[in-house]
């Protein structure tokens, strides 16, 4: 299964058709936005729209940028699947997640960033392969810049105690691109580079 995984794009549009463009190009069986998708302007247009017109599946997840009022308008007028405390399986691959971040309007705790986990990953625990998904990065980690407070405990506990393959998220701009190892799960920040995973 190959997943075009970007978070962060914080309104850009040019962006989008450019990873909509790559999506169809590799061949992608999902695209997966991982929130901060829309730009000051509260404007939801223009995001889903140009992956759905590629022939591309896409799933997506709140971040601190927007609330489910946005999100469950791209959800339902594109056809989106929400990834937000829900779960997917795609063939052998399950997908579960939690948006929303640790700052912001729309901020969540760490118990309630680990439930909403649970919530997911319960669909999906017999599943093989198993993707975690967040818009916030785990606690005390190179994603995370090692900075006390930054990064949820709960995305961690999640990552510690459920081990799925592959835990990708954004949030933090300065380390989008960048991966590390937590225990044997490979955590990425995808951001915003049109991040390519092929599981």
């Amino acid at each position: 299964m190959k997943i075009l995984a970007i978070s962060d794009i914080h309104g850009d549009r040019k962006f989008i058709k450019k990873m909509a463009e790559k999506g169809a190009r590799e061949k992608v069986d999902l695209v997966l936005m991982l929130g901060d998708i829309i730009g000051w302007d509260g404007n939801v247009e223009g995001f889903v729209g140009p992956f759905k017109d590629k022939g591309l599946d896409v799933a997506l997840l709140p971040g601190n940028h927007e609330g489910m009022a946005e999100i469950g308008f791209m959800l339902e007028k594109y056809k989106a699947m929400d990834l937000h405390g829900k779960a997917i399986v795609k063939g052998d691959v399950g997908i579960f997640g939690c948006g929303y971040g640790d700052i912001g309007p729309h901020e969540l705790d760490d118990e309630q960033f680990f439930k909403m986990l649970k919530k997911g990953h319960d669909k999906v625990k017999n599943v093989k392969k198993r993707i975690m998904v967040t818009h916030v990065e785990p606690n005390d980690c190179v994603l995370s810049m090692k900075v006390p407070g930054w990064g949820s405990k709960g995305v961690r506990k999640a990552i510690n105690e459920f081990k799925p393959m592959v835990h990708l998220c954004g949030h933090i701009h300065e380390t989008h691109g960048i991966e590390e190892k937590i225990g044997e799960t490979r955590v990425v920040n995808v951001g915003k580079t049109g991040f390519i995973l092929d599981i």
